[in-house]
């Protein structure tokens, strides 16, 4: 096809026509699409109801060409193509390996599994494009995409050779790489929106924002970019702008998940409720706002105020932390972002996390997800966001165990298996463990390498190194230079030391996995039939083998459960205690050590038991009336009438008696006005409430 004026001829291919759409001549490559809609081959036509956004039509057609032509593997990779740009990656797929099956060295079939791969962050997507150029070195979509992967593994060398490569530029940085592409085409507003990917991916979420602004503002009608737009703008907080521009891509088709998904979120928020004081905006859902609001608003406060005197810096906007009681929720906040934990994220000074109440009970706790995500808003503040993924997870990680060592995750069996297989990546390369996992564990193996790294940095030198490194990070540096010159080593010689330092502190329980597994399952044969005194004798061996096993069917739970058997609640209460400091989180197993301790006179130690449950699961009204008696019992008021509230605040059955409860430790206090408030809604729970009526007849008769 050639240009003549404004006119062309209509001998065009799709090539062509997407390639003047590509370079800003819209009108001229809208012409050159409805001229292949006319044409009598099902092929050219998909491809001009493709250019024309008409994808039904598109579809159509593709299924026609493909039905006239079996045999055609061409057909099958264009129509995955479409399959894939209109959001059904699994057609996509599926197309893309039938293409394979009737043409095995197709490279465009192998460039479209890459590109279904990269869209979830598989590492797959790397051998597929891999093989795309080992069939076509001319592919220079599959060294563009390459060259992508690179920069999303931190490599930034290795991108800047594929764009040589394809592009025929040679950037120096990341900036430049981005930069240059947008020289190249600056007509087209997919160069902005490159960029704009790419500084999101590194949390630079601001910059991103506006570079979508920028490729708008030259292509109105890209509506990933718009969707992306309202995504990150919803990430920072806001509702109003995000709204109109996810409804503008709706109402113009593009209605990919997570457009669509993002829009019902924002209509979810009319059922949460905000607080707002001078450093801290807290949402949380209406149903849950009285149980959670008090213990969230004082892990807050607390978490701020002390990472302000750790960090040396005070936040210049107030932190909001939204909390979903539905993971669906907080999974849509988190949507197209590698490497993000599945508990909370970070978005500037935006914290998302799930709600205790969206977890099964002790598998989530939600105190030290909530400090793990404030340490990301202060070292992001105080590096502006340049900062290696490793490092601010493993400072996170280590910052959580900073508070309470029970807090902290523990060595979980996958990140034994990687332990003993020798799968933990060097400290220069550990960015790629969060971005483009290799097998299944390794995000959670990374986190736990990470934080160990921060560990062993702080033992070693101090609190003070690992400031010293945010702000080295702060200057650009990237992992290499960090290692050499705050700690004084090249990486490979940090590499060695912290795997020795490790290896005395895991490497038993890593030797003995083996054995510990075949030890725990005859330890469960002999629990399940009822073998208590055998339990007793082999519990010990197995619990000493792999201490940090807190998780489901541990040796301590077995053993507390022998000792209970025997009747030797001293014994019970001994190895459930070794089970809470190790960090179980099992609410039965922590409610029952709390009643061992208050049977054997230990009412201070059973308190601070239950009240550990609240950092975990404290969607429980049975345990907010047993901790509020303890308190009481104890002459701590205040704390009384918080578990009292909360329990009021779930709804039990026996309202009477939770008002009730609520209402003498007011009365307690010295606070007479809320604890006739109480009293009076205990009666209208139960009129007849003999209790309410004696402490209401008490505070009249005291006035």
């Amino acid at each position: 096809m050639v240009l003549v004026g404004t006119s062309l001829c209509w001998a065009a291919t799709p090539d062509e026509c997407f390639s003047l759409r590509k370079h800003g001549h819209r009108a001229e490559g809208r012409k050159c699409f409805e001229s292949l809609t006319l044409t009598r081959d099902p092929y050219l036509r998909a491809e001009g109801y493709w250019g024309l956004e008409m994808y039904k039509e598109a579809n159509n057609e593709f299924r026609s060409a493909v039905a006239g032509s079996p045999g055609s593997a061409a057909y099958r990779v264009r129509w995955g193509r479409l399959m894939h740009e209109r959001f059904n990656n699994a057609e996509a797929e599926n197309l893309f390996r039938e293409a394979l099956q009737r043409d095995p060295k197709n490279a465009q079939a192998y460039l479209g599994l890459a590109l279904v791969s990269a869209d979830g962050f598989d590492s797959k997507a790397i051998e597929w494009t891999a093989k795309a150029l080992e069939l076509d070195p001319k592919l220079v979509e599959a060294r563009e995409l390459m060259a992508n992967l690179a920069l999303e593994d931190s490599n930034p060398q290795q991108a800047a050779e594929q764009a040589d490569d394809a592009l025929k530029i040679s950037p120096e940085a990341f900036q430049g790489w981005l930069e240059n592409i947008r020289q190249v085409n600056p007509a087209s507003g997919e160069g902005y929106a490159l960029i704009a990917h790419h500084l999101v991916l590194n949390r630079r979420y601001r910059e991103g924002i506006a570079y979508y602004r920028k490729a708008l503002e030259v292509d109105p009608r890209l509506w990933p970019a718009r969707s992306q737009l309202g995504i990150n703008l919803m990430r920072m907080g806001e509702e109003e702008e995000p709204r109109r521009q996810l409804e503008m891509c709706y109402d113009n088709g593009y209605r990919d998940a997570a457009t669509v998904n993002s829009l019902r979120l924002l209509d979810s928020y009319q059922n949460f409720v905000t607080f707002k004081d001078e450093n801290t905006i807290l949402k949380l859902h209406q149903k849950e706002a009285d149980l959670l609001r008090p213990y969230f608003e004082a892990e807050l406060k607390r978490s701020i105020t002390t990472y302000e005197k750790k960090y040396k810096m005070r936040l210049q906007r107030p932190v909001q932390v939204e909390v979903y009681p539905d993971h669906e929720d907080f999974a849509v906040r988190t949507v197209g972002l590698p490497g993000l934990g599945a508990l909370g994220a970070t978005f500037g000074d935006v914290v998302a996390m799930d709600s205790p109440s969206g977890r099964p009970p002790g598998s989530f706790h939600w105190a030290s997800t909530l400090w793990h995500e404030m340490s990301h808003v202060f070292v992001a503040t105080a590096t502006h966001q340049r900062v290696p993924r490793w490092f601010t997870e493993g400072l996170a990680v280590h910052e959580e165990t900073e508070v309470s060592p029970e807090w902290g995750d523990r060595l979980s069996p996958d990140v034994v298996t990687a332990l003993r297989d020798n799968k933990l990546l060097p400290i220069a390369q550990l960015d790629r463990g969060f971005v483009r996992p290799e097998y299944p564990a390794q995000v959670t193996v990374s986190y736990f390498e990470a934080g160990r790294i921060c560990d062993y940095i702080k033992g070693r030198w101090s609190d003070d190194k690992l400031l010293e490194m945010v702000h080295s990070f702060a200057e650009r540096k990237d992992t290499a230079e960090v290692i050499r010159e705050d700690l004084g080593m090249a990486p490979e010689e940090f590499d060695g030391q912290f795997h020795q330092w490790l290896d005395k502190r895991v490497g038993t329980t890593v030797a003995g996995f083996d054995d510990w597994r075949k030890g725990l399952k005859h330890l469960a044969e002999l629990a399940k039939s009822g073998r208590y005194d055998e339990v007793r004798r082999e519990g010990d061996k197995v619990r000493r083998m792999y201490p940090d096993y807190v998780f489901g069917a541990n040796a301590y739970q077995f053993l507390a459960e022998a000792n209970l058997a025997k009747g030797n609640e001293q014994a019970a209460r001994a190895v459930l205690t070794d089970y809470e400091k190790m960090g179980g989180r099992d609410p039965e197993a922590l409610k029952e050590l709390a009643s061992l301790e208050e049977k054997l006179g230990e009412p201070k130690e059973a308190s601070s038991t239950l009240d550990r449950i609240n950092f975990i699961y404290p969607v429980d009204e049975e345990l907010h009336r047993r901790l509020g008696g303890l308190w009481f019992a104890q002459g701590n008021y205040d704390g009384a009438v918080q578990e009292y509230a909360v329990a009021v605040a779930l709804h039990p059955l026996d309202m009477a008696s939770a008002q009730y409860n609520l209402a003498r430790a007011y009365f307690a206090a010295g606070r007479r006005d809320k604890a006739e408030e109480h009293l009076l809604a205990s009666l209208e729970a139960a009129p007849g409430y003999r209790p309410a009526q004696k402490l209401l007849l008490e505070l009249e008769g005291a006035h």
